[in-house]
């Protein structure tokens, strides 16, 4: 059996990818942005808030926790969700480092010396 892509990353790779996976779409910016602002577990339906169909809602829920960046407990036939803060900040520090990588040198890339130059 061969190797999946994925193994050919390093974990740190992998873990940035799936970040940008989950912030692909906006339901699930929707989703997060919400359970922010309310600052607490949301027990009810988010179909009213989010305005997408509940098997949708779901799904986009499903790939939060997967990741992790959400919780959630089931009672009975509610199932209640609220942001991970734990998971969040890791995240945050994760691509933060990511994002805070700079060119050392802009301007020995591809050429550009050479054009500035003549």
């Amino acid at each position: 059996m061969g190797l999946a892509k994925s193994e050919l990353f390093t974990n740190n790779q992998n873990e940035i990818a799936a970040f940008a996976k989950v912030f692909g779409h906006p339901a699930r910016v929707s989703i997060l942005q919400h359970l922010f602002k309310i600052n607490r577990c949301i027990c009810g339906d988010l179909v009213t808030v989010i305005g997408l169909a509940q098997p949708t809602i779901s799904q986009h829920l499903r790939e939060l926790k997967e990741l992790q960046l959400i919780k959630g407990t089931i009672e009975g036939t509610s199932v209640c969700y609220c942001i991970n803060h734990e998971k969040w900040k890791s995240m945050k520090n994760v691509l933060t480092n990511f994002l805070n990588m700079d060119v050392s040198n802009p301007l020995n890339c591809c050429g550009t010396d050479k054009k500035q130059n003549q």
